[in-house]
Protein backbone atom coordinates (compact mmCIF):
# COMPACT_ATOMS: atom_id res chain seq x y z
CA UNK A 1 0.00 0.00 0.00
CA UNK A 2 2.79 2.48 0.68
CA UNK A 3 3.89 1.61 -2.34
CA UNK A 4 0.78 2.45 -4.51
CA UNK A 5 1.18 6.02 -2.94
CA UNK A 6 4.48 7.49 -3.83
CA UNK A 7 6.08 10.03 -1.50
CA UNK A 8 5.48 13.73 -2.26
CA UNK A 9 7.69 15.93 -1.42
CA UNK A 10 6.98 20.07 -1.85
CA UNK A 11 9.26 20.59 -4.37
CA UNK A 12 7.41 17.67 -6.59
CA UNK A 13 4.44 18.14 -5.40
CA UNK A 14 1.61 19.53 -8.21
CA UNK A 15 -0.29 21.26 -5.63
CA UNK A 16 2.62 23.16 -4.63
CA UNK A 17 3.37 24.20 -8.35
CA UNK A 18 -0.70 24.72 -9.17
CA UNK A 19 -0.65 26.99 -5.87
CA UNK A 20 2.44 29.03 -7.05
CA UNK A 21 1.29 29.65 -10.08
CA UNK A 22 -2.47 30.23 -9.55
CA UNK A 23 -2.20 32.49 -6.57
CA UNK A 24 -0.68 35.56 -8.83
CA UNK A 25 -3.00 34.89 -11.40
CA UNK A 26 -5.59 35.19 -9.26
CA UNK A 27 -4.16 38.66 -7.78
CA UNK A 28 -4.36 39.47 -11.27
CA UNK A 29 -7.98 39.04 -11.80
CA UNK A 30 -8.39 41.98 -8.81
CA UNK A 31 -7.65 44.88 -11.00
CA UNK A 32 -9.29 43.06 -13.94
CA UNK A 33 -12.97 43.04 -12.09
CA UNK A 34 -11.99 46.50 -10.47
CA UNK A 35 -11.38 47.95 -14.62
CA UNK A 36 -14.80 46.00 -15.65
CA UNK A 37 -16.87 47.36 -12.92
CA UNK A 38 -15.87 50.98 -13.34
CA UNK A 39 -16.34 50.84 -17.00
CA UNK A 40 -19.75 48.71 -16.39
CA UNK A 41 -21.35 51.02 -13.77
CA UNK A 42 -19.33 53.97 -15.25
CA UNK A 43 -18.01 54.40 -11.74
CA UNK A 44 -14.66 56.60 -13.51
CA UNK A 45 -16.74 59.53 -12.66
CA UNK A 46 -16.10 60.48 -8.83
CA UNK A 47 -19.67 61.97 -8.44
CA UNK A 48 -21.35 58.96 -9.10
CA UNK A 49 -19.38 57.33 -6.45
CA UNK A 50 -20.06 60.33 -3.83
CA UNK A 51 -23.39 60.40 -4.33
CA UNK A 52 -23.85 56.29 -3.93
CA UNK A 53 -21.41 56.33 -1.16
CA UNK A 54 -23.68 59.02 0.73
CA UNK A 55 -26.76 57.63 -0.39
CA UNK A 56 -26.52 53.64 0.54
CA UNK A 57 -24.38 54.80 3.89
CA UNK A 58 -27.13 57.20 4.97
CA UNK A 59 -29.46 54.50 4.21
CA UNK A 60 -27.51 51.82 5.99
CA UNK A 61 -27.40 53.86 9.01
CA UNK A 62 -31.49 54.83 8.95
CA UNK A 63 -32.34 50.96 8.18
CA UNK A 64 -30.19 49.67 11.50
CA UNK A 65 -31.19 52.17 13.80
CA UNK A 66 -35.33 51.67 12.55
CA UNK A 67 -34.33 48.10 13.27
CA UNK A 68 -32.39 48.18 16.11
CA UNK A 69 -35.52 50.13 17.35
CA UNK A 70 -38.02 48.19 16.15
CA UNK A 71 -36.74 45.36 17.62
CA UNK A 72 -36.27 46.70 21.42
CA UNK A 73 -39.95 48.56 21.31
CA UNK A 74 -41.89 45.75 19.93
CA UNK A 75 -40.10 42.88 21.96
CA UNK A 76 -41.40 45.38 24.98
CA UNK A 77 -44.27 45.51 23.67
CA UNK A 78 -45.08 41.76 22.89
CA UNK A 79 -43.50 40.83 26.42
CA UNK A 80 -45.91 43.06 28.28
CA UNK A 81 -48.78 42.76 26.10
CA UNK A 82 -49.07 39.31 24.58
CA UNK A 83 -46.17 37.40 26.72
CA UNK A 84 -44.86 36.35 23.09
CA UNK A 85 -41.22 35.72 22.54
CA UNK A 86 -38.93 37.98 21.04
CA UNK A 87 -38.89 35.69 17.89
CA UNK A 88 -42.12 37.60 16.73
CA UNK A 89 -40.61 40.85 17.23
CA UNK A 90 -37.83 40.29 14.90
CA UNK A 91 -39.91 38.81 11.97
CA UNK A 92 -42.31 42.39 12.18
CA UNK A 93 -38.90 44.36 12.51
CA UNK A 94 -37.37 42.52 9.38
CA UNK A 95 -41.12 42.45 7.61
CA UNK A 96 -40.90 46.22 8.10
CA UNK A 97 -37.50 47.10 7.41
CA UNK A 98 -38.15 44.91 4.26
CA UNK A 99 -41.06 47.27 3.10
CA UNK A 100 -39.31 50.53 4.09
CA UNK A 101 -35.66 49.70 1.71
CA UNK A 102 -37.06 51.11 -1.67
CA UNK A 103 -39.52 54.01 -0.45
CA UNK A 104 -36.54 54.88 2.12
CA UNK A 105 -34.42 55.35 -0.74
CA UNK A 106 -35.62 57.41 -2.63
CA UNK A 107 -36.37 59.61 -0.44
CA UNK A 108 -32.48 60.04 0.66
CA UNK A 109 -31.71 60.62 -2.67
CA UNK A 110 -33.97 63.29 -3.28
CA UNK A 111 -32.64 64.43 -0.26
CA UNK A 112 -29.04 64.47 -1.42
CA UNK A 113 -29.74 65.15 -4.51
CA UNK A 114 -31.44 68.97 -3.66
CA UNK A 115 -28.37 69.22 -0.35
CA UNK A 116 -25.41 68.25 -2.64
CA UNK A 117 -26.63 68.47 -6.53
CA UNK A 118 -28.65 71.57 -6.85
CA UNK A 119 -27.82 72.54 -10.34
CA UNK A 120 -28.93 68.75 -11.86
CA UNK A 121 -31.81 68.99 -9.44
CA UNK A 122 -32.80 72.25 -10.47
CA UNK A 123 -31.96 71.86 -13.67
CA UNK A 124 -34.27 68.19 -13.91
CA UNK A 125 -36.94 70.28 -12.38
CA UNK A 126 -37.01 73.02 -14.75
CA UNK A 127 -36.79 70.51 -17.62
CA UNK A 128 -39.99 69.02 -16.25
CA UNK A 129 -41.81 71.80 -15.75
CA UNK A 130 -41.09 72.98 -18.97
CA UNK A 131 -41.85 69.70 -20.86
CA UNK A 132 -45.21 70.11 -18.95
CA UNK A 133 -45.85 73.56 -20.30
CA UNK A 134 -45.22 72.40 -23.84
CA UNK A 135 -48.11 69.92 -24.27
CA UNK A 136 -49.81 73.54 -24.02
CA UNK A 137 -48.30 75.69 -25.93
CA UNK A 138 -49.57 76.55 -29.62
CA UNK A 139 -47.77 79.72 -30.40
CA UNK A 140 -44.10 79.42 -32.33
CA UNK A 141 -42.77 82.89 -30.66
CA UNK A 142 -43.51 81.72 -27.39
CA UNK A 143 -42.24 78.08 -27.90
CA UNK A 144 -39.29 79.57 -29.09
CA UNK A 145 -38.58 82.03 -26.06
CA UNK A 146 -39.62 79.66 -23.17
CA UNK A 147 -37.07 76.68 -24.94
CA UNK A 148 -34.31 79.43 -25.03
CA UNK A 149 -35.13 80.61 -21.24
CA UNK A 150 -34.83 76.99 -20.16
CA UNK A 151 -31.91 75.86 -21.77
CA UNK A 152 -30.27 79.43 -20.70
CA UNK A 153 -31.49 78.53 -17.04
CA UNK A 154 -30.37 74.74 -16.94
CA UNK A 155 -27.38 74.43 -19.16
CA UNK A 156 -26.12 78.17 -18.53
CA UNK A 157 -24.33 78.31 -22.26
CA UNK A 158 -22.12 81.40 -22.70
CA UNK A 159 -24.55 82.36 -26.01
CA UNK A 160 -27.71 80.17 -27.19
CA UNK A 161 -28.89 80.27 -30.78
CA UNK A 162 -32.27 78.47 -32.39
CA UNK A 163 -32.37 77.51 -35.78
CA UNK A 164 -35.66 77.04 -37.22
CA UNK A 165 -35.68 75.72 -41.32
CA UNK A 166 -37.33 78.25 -43.15
CA UNK A 167 -40.74 75.97 -44.02
CA UNK A 168 -40.91 75.44 -40.04
CA UNK A 169 -42.33 78.62 -39.58
CA UNK A 170 -45.48 78.79 -41.41
CA UNK A 171 -47.48 75.49 -41.78
CA UNK A 172 -50.49 75.28 -43.96
CA UNK A 173 -53.53 72.77 -43.44
CA UNK A 174 -53.33 69.73 -46.00
CA UNK A 175 -56.32 70.55 -48.17
CA UNK A 176 -56.17 67.81 -50.33
CA UNK A 177 -58.15 65.35 -48.42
Amino acid sequence: MVAALPAVTPVDSPFQLLSATSGPLALAFIPLGLGIAILRYRLWDIDVIINRTLVYGSLTALLVVLYVGLIFALQSLFQGVFKQNNDVAIVVSTLVIAALVQPLRHWIQRIIDRRFYRRKYNAARTLAQFSASLRNEVDLQQLKESLVAVVEETMQPTHVSLWMPPGSRKRTPNTNQ
